[in-house]
């Protein structure tokens, strides 16, 4: 049992013995005594009452180990003394019954202990590498706080970026009217996927009113409740709502709320319901007595942000891209991304060398450092600056919509209270750590526990599957993930996989008399060659997107491109709010055509002799020259 003696005058409780003057040791006692809490004392060797009250222990023992002396009198010293210590914890207990009922173990733990024993100081080194001045357990009440504000944010400006062309998109007379859609899929309900099924199958509450006016209502409410969550009433609740009316428009939306940051904001939103405190107000009795964050679900917050960079990284490499594997990716990145910005020009101009070590330490970032995502706060801190320095850099040379804005407020659950309470004024912190000491709600565990044994397990198949990893182990994983598929909150991720390394766009002209064509204008798309690449995001113009995209494919691969022609050739109000300029504003054109063009950033010489941002060669037409006939547009 380690005995090393008994004493005659033993203390109340356990009394744990160790050297103040070891710094190492100070720092781990810290996280000790939180662990115990009241139930063990902690006095430093150099105490002058030790001598007095335990004549019987000889003072070289403290300098080589800790002592345990029990109420019992015994006293216990190396790692017997830190289990028997920590076993007062019943959470800890297990290590103590290890050490007893293990030879093998106990032997095991002894070496272990006498090996950081003699080497204090490269190990107290390693603590502050690792940990730096807080070894103990950190609080995560500034965290969640500031985590729920910040998602709260983006589903602001998500909802309120989708109300102003939800209409045009998704209503009455839009490119993708929620009404057809509802009503394809009313008759394509088959009898196994009546009554409650169908409301999986497509989770939308566009099943009870497809209205432009009941449209409209979902993105006030979502960015009512956004506000809600910012405000701090009731949150978990106004999370799911939010999630909920998100989810139901991306349904009905298809095309234009299928992107990467779409699905990330659903399962982003979906985990911090479970993430957010269970209270009305943020005022009065419950407010001060707010239980902690889910331990549980922090990490779930952390491993989504860790699937999200690493595959990421994973995807640009296995793809077998020419472009990543030899680090040329980023000389085209810039002119030929979505909606780049005009410092994306700028940095289209850099040297070859440059781009090539960006992209070097791009793949750094993203491979590397998101395992420092599950090691101690210090690493795990310098992972979060490293990935919100590459999400920066992003947003300041594209606009990604509100993805970099969310992947930034993902980087919220790497850090802790003790670094965000360094960064914020204490008179911002002090209402909301001051009620940290009641344990989380038990009854949660029932909700958070079964979640991870679904979302852990389907994460698992996602990254084996960019390897190629099969197994019929994973058949009833598989099957979860199946049938959970529709609700797009477990999700995988990775843009770019291989870079496009030429930027065709379709310019969109009408013409009366099918000779002389006018172009229409988008709002944020190039199309005039001397309009400067301008800033944008967070808001996303869908149309401008989904355009980018159908520049990649045909005509007749994009249905909605043809709705979308179609309803120019009516002159629909809802449609032409989504353009910049419609070159026929007394009367909708008799024709519609597509011509491809394919566009280039010009250099600083042609650009200071032209005054041009790019240059463009037409490459034919995209769409011929069509007319309107029975609601779509057809050619001529």
């Amino acid at each position: 049992m380690n005995t090393v003696c008994r004493v005659e005058s033993p203390p109340a409780k356990p009394l744990l013995i160790y050297d103040g003057d070891c710094r190492f040791c100070t720092l781990w006692i810290k996280r000790w005594q939180q662990i115990t809490r009241d139930r063990v004392d902690y006095l430093p060797a150099q105490d002058s009452s030790i001598g007095v009250r335990f004549p019987e222990l000889p003072r070289e023992q403290f300098e080589t180990a800790v002592q345990l002396i029990d109420p019992t009198g015994a006293v216990f010293s190396g790692a017997r003394a830190a289990f028997g210590a920590l076993a007062n914890n019943p959470s800890w207990l297990w290590l103590l019954r290890c050490y007893e009922g293990s030879p093998l173990f106990a032997r095991l733990a002894e070496s272990g202990y006498r090996l950081v024993a003699s080497n204090r100081q490269p190990f107290s080194w390693l603590t502050r590498i690792g940990w730096g001045e807080h070894v103990e357990r950190p609080a995560h009440f500034l965290v969640r706080s500031f985590f729920l504000r910040a998602l709260a944010v983006i589903y602001l400006v998500a909802f309120a970026s989708l109300g102003t062309q939800i209409i045009g998109l998704a209503g009455k007379n839009s490119i993708v009217p929620a009404e057809q859609l509802i009503t394809g899929a009313k008759q394509q309900v088959t009898a196994a996927n009546t009554g409650w099924d169908r409301y999986r199958l497509l989770p939308t509450l566009c099943w009870f009113d497809t209205s432009d006016s009941f449209l409209r209502i979902q993105c006030l409410a979502g960015a009512a409740l956004a506000v809600c969550v910012i405000i701090g009433i009731a949150p978990a609740l106004c999370l799911f709502l939010m999630w909920l009316i998100y989810l139901s428009l991306a349904s009905v939306c298809g095309v234009f709320l299928g992107f990467q940051w779409d699905v990330l904001l659903l399962e982003t939103g979906f985990l911090a319901i479970f993430f957010a405190p269970n209270r009305l107000w943020p005022w009065g009795r419950s407010a001060n007595n707010e239980t902690p964050p889910s331990r549980l679900m922090l990490w779930l917050l952390r491993l989504l942000m860790f699937k999200l960079m690493f595959q990421s990284g994973c995807v640009k490499l296995l793809s077998g891209d020419v472009a990543w594997h030899n680090l040329t990716a980023l000389t085209v990145h810039y002119e030929t991304q979505p909606l780049p910005t005009w410092l994306g020009w700028y940095a289209h101009q850099l040297p070859l060398w440059f781009q090539k070590t960006s992209c070097l330490i791009m793949f750094g970032i993203e491979l590397a450092l998101p395992f420092l995502f599950f090691a101690p706060r210090r690493l795990r801190i310098f992972a979060a600056g490293a990935m919100a320095f590459l999400q920066v850099l992003i947003l300041l040379t594209g606009n990604y919509t509100f993805f970099n804005w969310l992947t930034l407020a993902l980087c919220i659950p790497l850090l802790d209270d003790f670094f965000l309470a360094k960064l914020i004024p204490h008179r911002f912190t002090s209402r909301i750590t001051h009620h940290a000491s009641r344990d989380p709600a038990f009854s949660r565990r029932f909700v958070t526990i079964p979640l991870a044994l679904i979302v852990i397990p389907i994460t698992a198949l996602q990254l084996l599957g960019m390897f190629r990893v099969e197994s019929s182990l994973f058949a009833p994983v598989i099957a979860v993930h199946q049938w959970i598929a529709p609700f797009r909150s477990v999700n995988s991720y990775g843009l770019f996989s291989v870079m496009t390394t030429s930027r065709p766009e379709i310019i969109v002209e009408g013409s009366n008399d099918g000779t002389s064509w006018l172009a229409y204008e988008f709002k944020h798309k190039p199309g005039d060659v001397k309009r400067c690449p301008g800033f944008v995001a967070p808001h996303q113009p869908r149309l401008d997107w989904q355009m980018w995209f159908a520049a990649l494919g045909t005509s007749r691969q994009n249905p909605w491109f043809m709705n979308f022609c179609a309803r120019l050739l009516e002159g629909s109000p809802e449609v032409l709010a989504l353009l910049d300029k419609n070159p026929f504003p007394d009367k909708p054109p008799r024709f519609i055509r597509a011509a491809l063009y394919d566009y280039r950033f010009m250099n600083f010489a042609e650009r200071r002799a032209t005054g041009a941002w790019w240059k463009r060669e037409e490459r034919g037409l995209y769409l011929p020259p069509a007319s309107f006939r029975r609601g779509v547009a057809q050619d001529q």
